[in-house]
């Protein structure tokens, strides 16, 4: 049976012939069609049109009634499977810790580790669905999830095991990504090539031949790995089928820009650092930059330079970081508000940033990010809004009427 969605007052981000992200001045630019229709079947979109649909006798029927139709969500940055909140440590931000001091009194990740030691992997599970039924509901269709909470083999495996079921029971699109090199353990502080050692020698290794990860990932960043480190670790990842990722220039130029370009990684994520040399690095390349004003928010830190990027001809992802200490939101209508408010980023370039080119970041691509046949129907249909703009723009009140996920619609 087809899904037959009229009365659309707009259909946002169509594209016959698809590309892979958008670029520069492009991402100012959607394709819109007005007043349109748009037909579904066995999970894709089929085709689309202007004016009025004649459906068959047997096709469901959603009247948008003048709603905007867009695709879903890619949210390509989260940490969402985690054990436990960590407020507590925001009450100590407030009183004038910085992230870096509260996670040398043992908070922050190794916080977060603690609890995840303590944690079994079905109680995980229990804890990380509803994180995941909760951003479908807020119009993500997909969404890249980190371990990195474990700091040792077993419970990086725990998490990544988790990860995998959730893309197994749930109807989201589900990228998994290795981030064993999150922070260094306590027992390690002394000796961090030692724990450098363990993931590459035991962690990767162990991953790899468990298939339980598309991706890995390294905090590269001041205080935490280095660039040689970051480089030993992503050597061994792409010798054993894992694409790069990376956390880059949080905290401070840190050279993780550089060596996850050399490493042909997927994306490079956070840069609220970017200079001359890190702009030259990622027009050399097809390394996505993702920009995570969520925790910039969360944690008043400097916004990343989105207008630098995008006026240097480079493509920009926004996500969500959802995670317990510096963004515990996966909502992608805020992130796109702070992308306008915050990055001074125009709706337009927001609208791209949250859909084609988070889907770049995530590797899906190919069958997400915009409205083309014989792509997954992953799709956000809006209240009747006067235009796009209106949705960034009215933050903190959710404009999204329904969402539809691989052909259905979710209740």
């Amino acid at each position: 049976m087809r899904l037959v969605l009229k009365n659309i007052g707009k259909l946002l981000g169509v594209e016959n012939e698809p590309t892979p992200f958008v670029a520069g001045a492009r991402m100012e630019h959607i394709n819109v069609i007005d007043d349109a229709w748009l037909v579904i079947e066995q999970e894709k979109i089929v085709c689309y049109g202007t004016g009025e649909v004649l459906p068959f006798t047997d096709d469901e029927v959603l009247d948008c009634k003048g709603g905007m139709v867009m695709p879903a969500f890619c949210d390509s940055h989260t940490h969402l499977v985690y054990a436990g909140s960590r407020e507590r440590e925001y009450e100590d931000k407030i009183r004038g810790l910085s992230y870096e001091e509260i996670a040398k009194r043992g908070g922050g990740i190794l916080n977060s580790a603690s609890l995840m030691a303590a944690t079994e992997e079905s109680q995980l599970f229990d804890l990380s669905l509803p994180r995941v039924m909760e951003i479908l509901k807020s119009g993500t269709g997909a969404v890249e999830i980190k371990s990195g909470y474990g700091l040792n083999t077993g419970d990086e495996l725990k998490m990544l095991r988790v990860i995998k079921r959730l893309r197994e029971e749930t109807p989201l699109t589900i990228r998994s990504t290795f981030l064993g090199a999150h922070a260094f353990p306590d027992a390690y502080k002394n000796n961090r090539d030692q724990y450098v050692q363990l993931v590459v020698e035991e962690m990767i290794p162990a991953v790899a031949g468990e298939q339980l990860a598309d991706y890995i990932d390294v905090f590269c960043d001041r205080g935490f790995f280095s660039v040689e480190q970051t480089d030993r670790i992503l050597e061994a990842g792409q010798k054993n089928g894992l694409i790069p990722k990376i956390h880059a220039n949080e905290l401070d130029y840190s050279g993780g820009i550089q060596v996850g370009v050399k490493y042909e990684a997927q994306s490079v994520d956070h840069l609220e650092y970017i200079g001359s040399n890190e702009l030259d690095a990622l027009k050399s390349g097809n390394t996505m930059p993702t920009l995570l004003p969520g925790a910039s928010f969360f944690l008043g830190l400097d916004y990343a330079p989105a207008r630098k990027l995008i006026e240097a001809g480079l493509p920009v992802a926004l996500a969500s970081d959802y995670n317990p200490g510096s963004s515990p939101s996966g909502n992608m209508e805020f992130v796109m508000s702070l992308g306008i408010t915050q990055l001074k980023m125009l709706p337009n370039e927001v609208f791209n940033a949250v859909t084609q080119n988070g889907a770049y970041a995530m590797g899906v691509e190919g069958f997400l990010g915009s409205i083309t046949p014989g792509k997954l129907a992953n799709l956000i249909l809006t209240v009747p809004m006067p235009g796009f703009g209106f949705m960034p723009y009215s933050y903190g009140t959710s404009q999204i009427q329904k969402v539809i996920i691989n052909g259905e619609i979710q209740s």
